[in-house]
C-alpha cells in the first residue's frame, strides 16, 4: 500500500509541467469573426463565469476577471484531465494546490489590511461580541483567516484524489469480480460508469468553489 501511495503522490517534475500545460491546448483562440460551435459554447461559459464570481464586486475587484476566470478553467479542465486514462491531474498534489492559493489568499489579504485597515480590522471582531470573548474570538478569527490557503488546497486536492482513488478501487473490483459471477461484474461496472459521472461533475464543481472563495475573499478586501 505504501509503494501504491509513494507512486501515486510522486510524479516527476518534467511529467507535471507538461500535465500543467496540456488544457491549455484544450481552449483555442477564436481568430474567425464566424466561429465554431466549440469556440461558442466555450465563450458562452466564460461569460457565464464570469456573471457569477463578478456580480458582487466593485470596479476595483473587476480588475480580477482574467485571473479568475484563468483560475477556474484551468483548474477544471486539470481536474477533468485526470478522468482520462493514463493521465495524471496536477491538482491532486497539494504543493501545486497550496502554489495557487497562498499567492492569490495573499494577493487579496494584502491589499485589503492596506488600503481599508479599519474593515479588514473589523472582520476580525463580530458585531455585539460580548466583552470578556473579545480576546478569544480575535484569536480564533486571525487563525481562521491565516489558515485559508491551506483548507483551500487541502479542500482541492482531497476532493480530487478521493475520487480518483475510489474510481481506481472501483475498477479493481471490477476486474477481480469478473470471473465471479455475470450479475456482478455488471453492478460494479454500473458503478464506476456512475462515480465517473459524479467525479466529472466534482471536478467542474471544485474549480468554481475554489475560485468563488478567492472571489469571495477579494470582496472583503478590495
Amino acid at each position: 500500500v505504501n509503494e501504491e501511495l509513494s507512486t501515486f503522490f510522486y510524479v516527476p517534475v518534467g511529467t507535471m509541467m507538461l500535465a500543467i500545460a496540456f488544457p491549455a491546448i484544450l481552449l483555442p483562440t477564436p481568430n474567425r469573426l464566424i466561429t465554431n460551435r466549440w469556440i461558442t459554447i466555450q465563450q458562452w461559459l466564460i461569460q457565464l463565469i464570469m456573471k457569477q464570481l463578478l456580480s458582487i464586486h466593485n470596479t476595483k475587484g473587476l480588475s480580477w476577471s482574467l485571473m479568475l476566470i484563468t483560475l477556474t478553467l484551468f483548474i477544471g479542465l486539470t481536474n477533468l484531465l485526470g478522468l482520462l486514462p493514463y493521465s495524471f491531474a496536477p491538482t491532486t498534489q497539494l504543493t501545486v494546490n497550496l502554489s495557487m492559493a497562498i499567492p492569490l489568499w495573499t494577493g487579496t489579504v494584502v491589499p485589503g489590511f492596506r488600503y481599508k485597515t479599519k474593515i479588514s480590522l473589523a472582520h476580525l471582531l463580530p458585531q455585539g461580541t460580548p466583552m470578556f470573548l473579545i480576546p478569544m474570538i480575535i484569536i480564533i478569527e486571525t487563525i481562521s483567516l491565516l489558515i485559508r490557503p491551506v483548507t483551500l488546497a487541502v479542500r482541492l486536492t482531497a476532493n480530487i484524489t478521493a475520487g480518483h482513488s475510489l474510481i481506481h478501487l472501483t475498477g479493481t473490483a471490477t476486474l477481480t469480480l469478473s470471473s465471479i459471477h455475470s450479475m456482478t461484474i455488471t453492478v460494479t461496472f454500473v458503478t464506476v460508469i456512475l462515480l465517473t459521472i459524479l467525479e466529472l461533475a466534482v471536478a467542474l464543481i471544485q474549480a468554481y468553489v475554489f475560485a468563488l472563495l478567492i472571489s469571495l475573499y477579494l470582496h472583503e478586501n478590495a
